[in-house]
C-alpha cells in the first residue's frame, strides 16, 4: 500500500488524507487543541464495502486507539451489523461472557471484528483469560460464506481464513496438552507454531500480547518478548498448514483461504473469538505500517 499525502488548510483544523489500495480513505486531522484524531473507513456488514467514516485518537508515536473503553465504536459481530449481545464492556475492556458451549456459539454470541481491513500494522493490548478459559485473536480475517446443500449462503467461521494467536488458561484447559509441542498453547500461531518461551501470567491476570504483520512476515509477541515468528505466502507457511489441522486434506477450504491469507489485497478483519468462556480484552491499539 502506498500512501499519499495532501494538505487541507482550514482555520482551526489541518489534516490529512491517505489513499489506501485506490478506494479506502484514512483522513488524520489535527485541532487547536492539539489533539489527534484519524477517520477511518468501517463496514456495517457482511461483505459490505468500508464507506461508515469512524474516527479514532491516534498518538505521536502513530498508534490508534481501537476501544475507548466505553463504547464499540467501530466493532461488530462477524458476519453481522451488531455487535452481539455476549460481548460487552465492563471497567474499560471488552468482555466476552462466557455461554459455556465452546466452539458452538449461539445466537447472541459469535466472534467480534473491528469493521476496518488492515494490512500492514503492529497491534498491541491486553487480554486476561477465566479459569480454564480459551479464546483467541484473529488478524487478516475474511467475511467468508459458502453454499450448503441446498444452494444457500453459509456464514464460514472466521479461523477458516485467519490466523490465530492463541489465548488460554494454559494450566486448565486441554488444549494446552493437545496439537504438537505446545502448538495450542497461549500466544501460539493455534496448531502451527508454539510460543517460545511460554510466558503467560496465570488466569484471572492481565497479559500483554502483539502482533506485527508487515509484507508477510508476522511476529507474536506476550508479556514484551517475542514468542514466535512466521512468513506468509511462502512454500513454508504452505508446507505448514499442510501438517496442521488446516491441511488441504482435512480442511480443504481453510487451506485455500489460509494459504492465500488476506485475500488478494493482504489484508483484513481483527477479530476476538468466542470461544465460550469469559475472556477480557482492553487497551487495543494499533499503528499502520503502510
Amino acid at each position: 500500500m502506498r500512501n499519499q499525502f495532501y494538505p487541507l488548510i482550514y482555520s482551526l483544523i489541518a489534516g490529512v488524507l491517505v489513499s489506501c489500495n485506490g478506494n479506502k480513505k484514512v483522513a488524520v486531522s489535527q485541532d487547536d487543541t492539539s489533539s489527534n484524531f484519524i477517520t477511518l473507513s468501517c463496514s456495517k456488514s457482511l461483505k459490505a464495502s468500508e464507506i461508515d467514516s469512524i474516527q479514532f485518537p491516534i498518538d505521536k508515536d502513530g498508534y490508534i486507539t481501537l476501544f475507548d473503553g466505553e463504547t464499540f465504536k467501530g466493532w461488530r459481530g462477524y458476519g453481522k451489523e451488531q455487535v452481539p449481545s455476549k460481548w460487552t464492556i465492563e471497567d474499560g475492556s471488552i468482555k466476552f461472557n462466557g455461554s459455556g458451549i465452546g466452539e458452538a456459539q449461539n445466537s447472541d454470541g459469535g466472534d467480534l471484528i473491528f469493521a476496518h481491513k488492515f494490512k500492514n500494522f503492529e497491534l498491541e493490548l491486553e487480554w486476561k483469560i477465566s479459569k480454564g478459559g480459551n479464546s483467541g485473536i484473529f488478524y487478516l480475517g475474511q467475511e467468508v460464506t459458502s453454499k450448503d446443500k441446498d444452494g444457500n449462503d453459509r456464514l464460514e467461521m472466521l479461523f477458516m481464513s485467519a490466523p490465530e494467536y492463541q489465548i488460554l488458561d494454559n494450566a486448565v484447559h486441554p488444549d494446552a496438552q493437545l496439537g504438537k509441542s505446545n502448538n495450542r498453547q497461549s500466544a501460539s500461531l493455534y496448531d502451527l507454531i508454539p510460543a517460545i518461551p511460554q510466558n503467560a501470567k496465570p488466569a484471572g491476570e492481565w497479559n500483554k500480547a502483539k502482533i506485527m504483520v508487515y509484507k508477510g512476515t508476522v511476529v507474536h509477541s506476550q508479556n514484551d518478548e517475542n514468542v514466535l515468528e512466521y512468513h506468509l505466502w511462502t512454500r513454508e507457511w504452505t508446507d505448514l498448514l499442510q501438517s496442521s489441522k488446516f491441511s488441504e486434506q482435512e480442511r480443504p477450504l481453510a487451506f485455500q483461504l489460509l494459504n492465500n491469507c488476506g485475500g488478494d489485497n493482504r489484508e483484513g478483519f481483527i477479530g476476538f473469538q468466542d470461544h465460550g468462556d469469559d475472556v477480557w480484552y482492553r487497551n487495543i491499539r494499533i499503528k499502520i505500517l503502510d
